[in-house]
């Protein structure tokens, strides 16, 4: 299984792309297609028919994925970093390499 350096609930900053500079937290990550949605940034708009539960139909707006290469974790002051793994008491343990903080 491959191991990804964001997880559900960081804290991250986009830092290519359209989007550049925004931040948010990951609501979902997909490890097989490499995509995390981000809270409130990448938003598109989907046309939806009228159906049994939506009798009016209409357009929706929801949060697209962007691909992991794309975003950089925040540490607790607000600053980007890239995170390191490291091995205490049997444990992989993820940590920020700008501040050495453990994640």
């Amino acid at each position: 299984m491959k191991k990804l350096k964001i997880r559900k609930g960081d804290n991250v900053r986009i830092i290519a792309g359209e989007h550049k500079g925004s931040e948010g937290k990951i609501i979902s990550v997909s490890i097989s297609e490499n995509k995390a949605i981000v809270e409130g940034v990448n938003l598109v708009k989907k046309h939806e028919k009228p159906s049994s539960k939506n009798p009016k139909g209409g357009i929706k707006e929801f949060e697209a994925p962007i691909h992991i290469s794309n975003l950089s974790l925040l540490t607790s002051d607000g600053k980007i970093t890239r995170v390191g793994f490291k091995n205490e008491d049997n444990k992989k343990i993820r940590f920020s390499k700008k501040t050495k903080e453990i994640i």
